[in-house]
């Protein structure tokens, strides 16, 4: 494998939000175990090289994450979505930490 690519969503809800959160805090505590970090609506042909390990972090069922990455033709090694990890999409509230806990801990497993 030639690294670790984790594709976020790019969503504005509390639970797009919460992804976007938890990359930057996986990142910051394991610095090392991912090669890149993307946002869904950067995708673009070539951002995620081939032969590496795909994650994506999608915050709910809509799974726009993984629909934009398999749209380019990948299919992610591994799929996590904040909402099935029993966090609760709710517009616009605050993302908490435990939340962001939840998440960077499911990632850990993941990488």
């Amino acid at each position: 494998m030639d690294g670790v690519v984790l594709v976020t969503c790019s969503g504005v809800s509390n639970t797009g939000t919460l992804t976007t959160q938890a990359a930057a805090t996986f990142r910051q505590r394991h610095p090392s175990a991912l090669d890149d970090v993307v946002q869904a609506r950067d995708l673009a042909p070539g951002a995620v090289p081939a032969g590496g390990q795909v994650i994506v972090l999608d915050g709910c069922t809509d799974a726009c994450g993984r629909k934009k990455l398999e749209g380019l033709g990948t299919v992610p090694d591994v799929h996590i979505v904040a909402t099935d990890l029993g966090v609760v999409k709710n517009s616009m509230a605050e993302v908490r930490y435990d939340e962001i806990a939840r998440v960077v801990a499911a990632l850990r497993e993941a990488v």
